[in-house]
């Protein structure tokens, strides 16, 4: 019997917003994902992103299926996750697009890795690189698999979303 079956049939569908509300209370960390096509570098903020496996290094992100970043990463098949320390939450918002009206490239003033071969490599994240291995459509998103070819290790705490906001990791002083 799978799940489904085994939920009671009187039970209501979840709504958008009960949804949303739910997901308030998980902590994620924040990451852009960037990628390169040429001459020409993207990048986007994005809360959804997590191992898939060791055997090989395999992460997933989530990008929304109409976006410039997911086409680009579906055609060049690779990017890059750059989990942002706590201190970056002004380059969060950048690519988040919330300074798009007012900066017109969004890697501008902001301190990255330029190879010319990979994706850009944020200053101070801990950042995976990958290959493209797969990618599925689920609702409005690209679940993108990606093989892990590089990592960075961050060498701060990393920035979390939390409730609508961001927030910083409190480490727990164990005795």
């Amino acid at each position: 019997m799978s799940a489904r079956q085994a939920l009671p049939n009187w039970l209501p569908p979840v709504s958008r917003e009960e949804f949303i509300q739910a997901m308030r209370g998980v902590a994620n960390s924040v990451s852009v994902v960037t990628t390169r096509s040429e001459n020409t570098i993207h990048g986007a903020t994005v809360s959804a992103f997590c191992s898939v496996s060791a055997d090989p290094p395999t992460v997933l992100v989530c990008l929304k299926s109409d976006s410039r970043i997911a086409r680009e990463v579906l055609e060049n098949r690779n990017f890059c996750v750059n989990v942002v320390p706590d201190s970056a939450g002004t380059i969060a918002d950048r690519f988040a697009g919330h300074h798009d009206s007012t900066v017109s490239d969004r890697f501008e003033g902001i301190g990255y890795l330029d190879d010319h071969r990979l994706p850009p490599v944020i200053d101070d994240s801990c950042a995976f690189s990958c290959e493209l291995d797969s990618s599925h459509t689920a609702a409005s998103h690209t679940i993108l698999v990606g093989r892990v070819t590089s990592v960075c290790h961050g060498m701060q705490k990393p920035l979390l979303w939390l409730d609508g906001e961001y927030c910083v990791p409190v480490p727990n002083n164990r005795s």
